[in-house]
């Protein structure tokens, strides 16, 4: 039996991919600190946000203010170079602006530490173009959700 050596090249990660596990590995560092000290985390947080340019900051700054007031029990962190929401350490919700990842659409997304089960599918993650008095209160009810313990 003859092995042959696999000659394909793999694509591999992508730039915007590469930058976003460095950063990841930061933060891991970066985490149990935080972990101590949820100032420290939302520090983090609200540096990130400074650092993106509109229309994402806009809609990232207004939605840690919405989860900071429907869920006081997460803690911001970045994850991924991209602010989250974490309970017990493990993220429960999650911003990605659009310029990061070049991509047309902001999104706000949940973890399977969420609980936003509703039968046998439900989503996940939103795209978000702008944030309206709409978006906002569905954006709230879907944060109290998430950390109900029902």
């Amino acid at each position: 039996m003859s092995l042959k050596k696999n000659t394909q090249k793999s694509q591999g990660f992508t730039d915007a991919e590469q930058a976003a596990m460095k950063e990841r590995a930061k933060e891991l560092k970066a985490e149990a600190r935080a972990n101590k000290d949820k100032a420290q985390g939302e520090r983090d947080v609200l540096a990130k946000i400074a650092e993106m340019p509109e229309p994402d900051r806009t809609i990232a700054m207004r939605l840690h203010e919405i989860v900071k007031a429907n869920a006081p029990v997460l803690s911001p962190k970045t994850w991924y170079g991209m602010p989250a929401y974490a309970r017990d350490g493990k993220v429960v919700c999650f911003f990605q602006s659009a310029d990061k990842f070049q991509t047309r659409y902001a999104s706000f997304g949940f973890n399977d530490t969420a609980n936003l089960d509703d039968g046998a599918m439900w989503p996940t993650a939103f795209a978000l173009k702008e944030l309206t008095a709409a978006e906002e209160e569905k954006i709230a009810a879907l944060v109290k959700k998430a950390v109900s313990e029902d």
